[in-house]
C-alpha cells in the first residue's frame, strides 16, 4: 500500500489544499502544521504557476502573489523537506501543479527531489489520461503516485481511468474551475458508485466544497473530501494570523466528513 492509500484507512479523509508561498513561505509552513494538528488526512501542496488553468480566481490570485513574493519550485521542495524533517509532518503530502512545471524542471530531477523531500505523489490537472504515462512511468520509479482526475464529462472513460488509478482518485464535483459554490448539483453519488465498481482505489471529491454541511453530504458517497479555495480565502483575509484560523476550519471539516456514512 502506498503512503497515500494509508490516508483512507482510518475513516473518511479530509484533504486540504494550500498554495505554497501565499502570502509567504513561513505562513504556508505554519498552516500545514496546523492542518495536521487539526486532523487532516493528506495535504495538497500547490506549486505556484503563472497559468493555473484548473483554478478559479481565488487560487489564481494566490498563485500570482506567491510568484511575486519570490516563491520558486526549489523553495517549495525545501519547504516540503523541512515539514518532514523538522516540523513533524507525517501525513501524506502531494504536489498539485501543472505539466509545464514538472517538464521544465526535468521530470526525472523533479521526481528525485520530490522523493527526497518526502512527497508521496502528484496531481497534474492538465495531463489527460492518454498522456499520463509520460510522467507516471518516471514517478513510479521513485515510488510516487500520479493521481487521476475523473470529471462529470469523463462519462465512458471512467472505467478506463479508474482501473489504472494510483493512490486515490480525485473526483471533480462540478464543471469549470475550482472555487466556492453555493450548491453542487452533479450526481456525485452515481459518479463514485461507478468508480467503486471498477476499482478499490479510494476516491475523494473536490471542487466547490466549502461548508461542513457540503463536506458531510459529499463524504456519504465517497472516501474523502478535498477543499482548497475556502482555505485560500481564509489566508487572504487573515494573512500571517491565518494558521490558527485555518486549523479551526480544518477541524470543523474533519468532524463533518467523519460523520459521513
Amino acid at each position: 500500500m502506498s503512503n497515500i492509500r494509508s490516508a483512507f484507512t482510518s475513516g473518511k479523509a479530509f484533504i486540504p489544499f494550500i498554495t505554497c508561498g501565499y502570502p509567504d513561505i513561513a505562513t504556508t509552513e505554519e498552516c500545514v502544521v496546523a492542518m495536521q494538528s487539526a486532523g487532516a488526512s493528506l495535504i495538497e501542496l500547490g506549486i505556484p504557476f503563472s497559468d493555473p488553468t484548473a483554478e478559479g480566481p481565488v487560487i489564481q490570485q494566490a498563485n500570482i502573489k506567491a510568484l511575486e513574493a519570490g516563491t520558486t519550485t526549489d523553495k517549495v521542495f525545501e519547504l516540503a523537506g523541512r515539514l518532514r524533517s523538522k516540523r513533524g509532518i507525517t501525513v501524506p503530502m502531494v504536489f498539485m501543479t501543472y505539466a509545464n512545471v514538472v517538464f521544465s524542471y526535468g521530470t526525472e530531477r523533479f521526481c528525485e527531489r520530490a522523493r527526497e523531500a518526502g512527497i508521496d505523489g502528484f496531481i497534474l490537472p492538465d495531463v489527460p489520461y492518454e498522456e499520463k504515462e509520460e510522467f507516471a512511468s518516471v514517478m513510479r520509479r521513485y515510488g510516487l503516485d500520479l493521481i487521476s482526475l475523473i470529471a462529470p464529462t469523463s462519462a465512458s472513460r471512467v472505467s478506463m481511468i479508474a482501473t489504472a488509478a494510483e493512490g486515490f482518485i480525485y473526483v471533480v464535483s462540478s464543471l469549470g474551475v475550482t472555487g466556492v459554490r453555493g450548491s453542487i448539483t452533479t450526481d456525485t453519488g452515481a459518479m463514485c458508485a461507478k468508480i467503486k465498481s471498477c476499482t478499490k482505489v479510494p476516491c475523494a471529491i473536490g471542487f466547490g466544497i466549502s461548508t461542513p454541511e457540503q463536506a458531510r453530504v459529499m463524504s456519504e458517497c465517497s472516501d474523502g473530501v478535498i477543499v482548497g479555495s475556502a482555505i485560500i480565502k481564509l489566508i487572504a483575509e487573515h494573512g500571517a494570523d491565518s494558521p490558527a484560523i485555518v486549523g479551526e476550519y480544518v477541524s470543523s471539516m474533519v468532524n463533518a466528513v467523519r460523520g459521513g456514512k
